[in-house]
């Protein structure tokens, strides 16, 4: 496995593939017990893999029980990632859920005991609240990490114009910058296109994408009668074959799949892995995990990313419908607009 910087605000250096560790535990009712959660994290890391992601609410804190226990003797081996926001117990009351300076500061208390560790390297708000100023979340991360209890901080699942503002305060007042952004990516789930992957690549931020097969429907496995996520997590989190072009999509990966000698979800993670942004894959068994990191070695051509980009595009939504319009990208290029050579990563 090769190695990159993570984003323009920070110097670590972490592996092409993020292990999201979602299914470490069975209190869900779906997932690895600690024995083959154990074995992922050991497979992953013999693969060279270092990076893995968490959340307080992941299994009810059961994720980061095993994280915690597991790590102990290699911690500095791995960036450690968790998330604040929803909290572990699933009874939490109103002051200790959402993404309040409060809220934060109880959450990372619990995780840092949780998994067995005397600071997090990169702390993510998990979703907005829609409540919490943009201020109030910068000054918690920069107090975090003034007391050494993080390293790093990201917004996941966070509209893009807060993202901007927040990475913009951050910068003005030279506090602890937004270092990262995740979200959902894949072929059947690509409208964080429109505003989050353009933000993320303009303010330098680390990007990191979950679900990119899209809860498994990718694989093609449900078409062979398979039910995995699409009942062990109630439906959640997965993205049904329900349309015409999702039923194209896959039709499309399938086929990507036997010209390149690989399976569709291997195409489905290398597509991801092409656009610029660091998959989060979440596999129940070494087998899976096996097969998610075979992923690395497909090549597909120039002509195969552009099939699968025309298959799955997603509609597009205003102000891009105006902006992208032929006409007028010549009238904004004095009518040559087929000889100015633009920029490949959008401005801030």
């Amino acid at each position: 496995m090769c190695y990159r910087v993570f984003g323009e605000h920070t110097g670590l250096r972490v592996s092409e593939v993020i292990l999201g560790t979602g299914n470490f535990g069975t209190r869900w009712g779906h997932g690895s017990t600690p024995d083959a959660s154990s074995k992922i994290l050991d497979a992953y890391a013999d693969a060279g893999g270092n990076f893995l992601d968490t959340a307080d609410s992941y299994q009810f804190g059961e994720s980061e029980e095993i994280l915690g226990r597991l790590l102990q003797g290699r911690r500095d081996e791995f960036v450690l990632a968790t998330k604040f926001t929803q909290r572990a117990d699933p009874s939490a009351g109103i002051l200790v859920t959402g993404n309040s300076r409060k809220a934060m500061v109880s959450s990372v208390e619990q995780s840092l005991r949780r998994l067995n560790t005397d600071h997090i390297d990169l702390l993510w708000a998990h979703y907005s609240d829609g409540v919490t100023p943009v201020e109030e979340l910068l000054r918690g991360f920069d107090d975090l990490a003034r007391a050494g209890k993080i390293l790093y901080a990201g917004l996941s699942d966070f509209p893009a114009w807060r993202v901007a503002r927040a990475a913009t305060i951050a910068e003005i007042r030279g506090t602890l910058p937004i270092a990262a952004l995740q979200f959902e990516h894949s072929l059947v789930e690509r409208t964080a296109e429109a505003e989050l992957v353009q933000a993320g690549k303009a303010l330098g931020l680390g990007l990191a994408a979950w679900s990119p097969l899209g809860g498994g429907v990718l694989t093609g496995k449900y078409r062979d009668g398979a039910t995995g996520r699409a009942q062990g997590f109630g439906g959640k989190v997965f993205q049904p074959e329900n349309s015409t072009q999702r039923t194209a999509i896959l039709d499309e990966v399938i086929a990507v799949a036997k010209e390149v000698g690989a399976t569709p979800g291997e195409v489905a993670i290398a597509w991801v892995a092409a656009q610029g942004v660091t998959p989060i894959i979440g596999p129940r068994s070494v087998e899976q995990l096996q097969s998610n990191l075979a992923a690395l070695a497909v090549d597909l051509s120039p002509e195969q990313l552009s099939r699968l980009d025309a298959v799955s595009a997603p509609a597009q939504v205003f102000p891009y419908t105006l902006l992208d319009d032929p006409d007028n990208q010549q009238r904004i290029t004095g009518g040559q607009l087929a000889r100015f050579d633009r920029p490949t990563v959008p401005v801030a």
